[in-house]
């Protein structure tokens, strides 16, 4: 039997992207869902999978709407608004302007409000959008206070552990001109059938409806829509049936 994880980040980024993965959970083929726990339509997203059997992780944000320290103590990674600075911020940074002490600031801040609204640990820990060294390391540190089940993150998206037994490696094009998610996924599966033991092969998807917050903030957009009509498409489902494809939860890897 292949194995294959299926992950949708971003809940919580805007009600339209927490109806599409609502979809993409209720009718789809997702079992796997990143938090985006500091945004204001996070409860929102999280009330509607509410009940729903499906791991949920930490999707660490530091680059989109409010920090949840306080943005003086922080002012490496806000504006003057008090706002986290833009992933286009990161993107065009000529050096890591992050601070160390600030970052994990943050991200404790972050995972003790997870603790306090999904009242569980996460499922898994890991980065969202940008590259910083210092925010990668943040999340290292913190990971191994509170024993977070780190999932490492780059953007060549070289293989990683996880846990201390998996090898995951990642399908992730949504970004790419041209996108097709079936075409990813099948790349996955084939992947899947010849993979060495202890190795998942992981498709990151960004699924959601588009509102006028994802319109104005995220320079992802059609992708999204596209995916959610990939996971909840019969033909999507017929594949993981007649290949008998298990759809991994974190949890389950060692």
């Amino acid at each position: 039997m292949s194995q294959l994880l299926i992950r949708a980040d971003d809940l919580g980024y805007s009600k339209g992207v927490n109806y599409g993965i609502y979809e993409s959970v209720k009718n789809g083929i997702i079992n796997n869902v990143g938090v985006m726990i500091n945004m204001p339509a996070t409860k929102h997203g999280l009330d509607l999978l509410q009940g729903m059997d499906i791991d949920l992780g930490l999707h660490t944000n530091i680059c989109a709407g409010r920090p949840l320290s306080d943005p003086q103590e922080i002012r490496s990674i806000t504006d003057e608004n008090g706002f986290f600075k833009a992933s286009k911020v990161y993107r065009n940074a000529k050096a890591d302007f992050v601070d160390l002490n600030e970052a994990i600031k943050e991200i404790e801040a972050q995972y003790q409000r997870f603790l306090k609204v999904v009242g569980r640990k996460p499922d898994y820990f890991e980065a969202h959008a940008i590259y910083s060294a210092n925010f990668l390391k943040a999340l290292e540190i913190v990971a191994t206070k509170y024993d977070a089940a780190l999932l490492p993150f780059n953007f060549d998206l070289d293989p990683v552990t996880f846990k201390s037994k998996t090898t995951i490696v990642t399908f992730m094009d949504s970004m790419k001109p041209n996108y097709d998610p079936l075409q990813t996924f099948k790349r996955a599966l084939d992947y899947s059938k010849n993979c060495p033991e202890n190795t998942v092969p992981m498709m990151v998807c960004h699924p959601g409806y588009l509102d006028q917050d994802i319109m104005t903030h995220s320079s992802l957009t059609i992708p999204r829509t596209q995916e959610v009509a990939f996971v909840c498409d019969p033909q999507t489902k017929a594949i993981v049936a007649q290949e008998k494809v298990k759809l991994v939860r974190y949890h389950e890897l060692s």
